[in-house]
């Protein structure tokens, strides 16, 4: 590699080679979440439930230990760089992954992995994802300069979005077109996770500078735009940390996101159902029907991409064009939150049909995802040399914010048509979603105003920058 820096050679590009690598874990931990899902009705049956909801506490299990561990995840990769942390923590959970394949298998009448075990699976599972988000944060920090991070976390989560929304699609196409046994599936996604870790391990370094194919060129620019990637094992400020008003702000941001979001994981596909009869009988339709079933499952994930990629775009084409790294951030932020809840609005207020409600959640995930490559892009520039730990520590807000947004909007579903049937149920029902759909509207709009109180520009450590 050159040491000195030469104006007529051309900046070398490993860079996006990093990008591609951490794009293609991006896709394999929203593949390893969402293929439990997929499997609930199996692996019910493999512990002899009778009813699959008993599977609600396995996936509470998961998401509890993924906001637990944002943080200590985090801290990892900020002290012993990326690079070791992402391929302990991706054996971790692929081994975890493979391991819930054996769920209620009997080997000479003992079950190997009962119903509690499995909870305590979903758990460790969970610790492991925790790290993948604000590690990758930590590697795009220190490998992109700051007018490109936000297209690269937009690359990053448009790739989740995309992997998201066709995991329906591929369980169809693995496991009832192919037919391998679902057992077996579980076992497939996690050697994917040890091969991408091999892969890893030979191209990947935790900074530019130690990329044997990286030139003088590159890492000029690289540090040009505004990078410095410290790799020093340095003790955490955990007091000015927890101290710093931008950082609450911007978890605070976060948590409004997941609240809203996760009506689209969790609820949006029942009530698509419940309201619009989007739904098949798996014994009686064709292939066809099947496929297009799952394409309105993995519809928000699918219309949020194309979000993902525009906003993380145009943030860093403001940067670069204004120099204002605050409100490059801020104004895409807010555009994509304010939208959101108008969208929710109009659901509400406007005229109650399929056709306005199909439009408005549409914008809804879209807008959604144009504010959520920014989110990622402001955690790197607020962190600076923590930015590991900043993303962990929004991330475990936010989905903070996802876990109540899951156990309130069914709370108030579940209270509404309490003792009701027939029309009165289907009533009860949409009233109880209407309730549902102002509230998720409210939180978008203090959402949008809490991007007021961030600033990008301003590390949450000052000595960081």
């Amino acid at each position: 590699m050159s040491t000195s820096p030469d104006s007529r050679i051309a900046p070398t590009r490993v860079r996006y080679g990093v990008l591609i690598f951490v794009c293609l874990l991006s896709m394999i931990t929203y593949i390893d979440r969402a293929w439990f899902p997929n499997a609930e009705k199996e692996v019910g049956k493999s512990l002899g439930l009778t009813d699959i909801s008993d599977l609600a506490i396995a996936l509470a299990a998961f998401q509890l230990a993924y906001a637990l561990f944002e943080i200590p995840t985090g801290w990892l990769g900020d002290v012993y760089g990326p690079r070791k942390t992402l391929i302990r923590i991706v054996i971790w959970w692929s081994t975890f992954i493979a391991i819930t394949g054996l769920v209620g298998m009997s080997i000479f009448g003992v079950t190997l992995i009962g119903f509690w075990v499995l909870v305590g699976i979903r758990f460790l599972f969970g610790m492991g994802e925790a790290g993948a988000y604000p590690n990758i944060t930590r590697a795009l920090y220190n490998w992109f300069p700051s007018g490109e991070r936000g297209f690269a976390q937009g690359a990053v989560w448009m790739s989740a979005r995309f992997m998201g929304g066709l995991t329906p699609l591929i369980w169809l196409f693995v496991v009832d077109y192919l037919g391998v046994h679902w057992r077996v599936s579980f076992g497939l996604f996690g050697l994917v996770g040890v091969i991408w870790c091999l892969a890893f391990l030979a191209f990947f370094r935790n900074r530019p500078e130690e990329h044997p194919s990286v030139n003088a060129a590159e890492i000029e620019y690289i540090r040009a735009g505004g990078t410095n990637a410290d790799n020093a094992h340095a003790a955490v400020p955990w007091k000015k940390l927890f101290l710093s008003a931008n950082l609450w702000a911007l978890c605070g941001m976060y948590f409004c996101m997941n609240y809203g979001w996760y009506f689209f994981m969790y609820y949006l596909p029942s009530f698509m159902v419940g309201q619009f009869n989007a739904s098949v009988d798996p014994e009686t339709a064709t292939f066809g029907q099947k496929v297009v079933n799952k394409l309105i499952t993995g519809s928000p994930l699918l219309l949020g991409m194309v979000g993902c990629l525009l906003g993380g775009w145009l943030s860093d084409r403001h940067i670069r064009k204004t120099g204002d790294r605050r409100w490059g951030r801020r104004t895409y932020g807010m555009i994509g939150f304010g939208m959101a809840s108008l969208s929710f609005a109009v659901i509400v207020f406007g005229p109650q049909t399929a056709l306005v409600f199909a439009v408005c959640i549409a914008c809804a995930g879209f807008f959604n995802d144009l504010a959520l490559a920014t989110c990622w892009a402001t955690a790197q520039d607020m962190g600076r040399r923590y930015a590991a730990i900043v993303a962990g520590c929004m991330n475990m807000i936010g989905n903070l914010g996802g876990a109540l947004t899951t156990a309130v909007t069914g709370w108030i579903v579940a209270s509404y048509i309490k003792g009701l049937s027939g029309d009165e149920l289907e009533l009860a029902r949409n009233a109880a979603y209407r309730i549902n759909f102002m509230l998720f509207g409210s939180v978008y709009f203090i959402g949008m105003l809490l991007w007021l109180r961030i600033d990008a520009s301003k590390p949450v450590i000052p000595e960081a920058e």
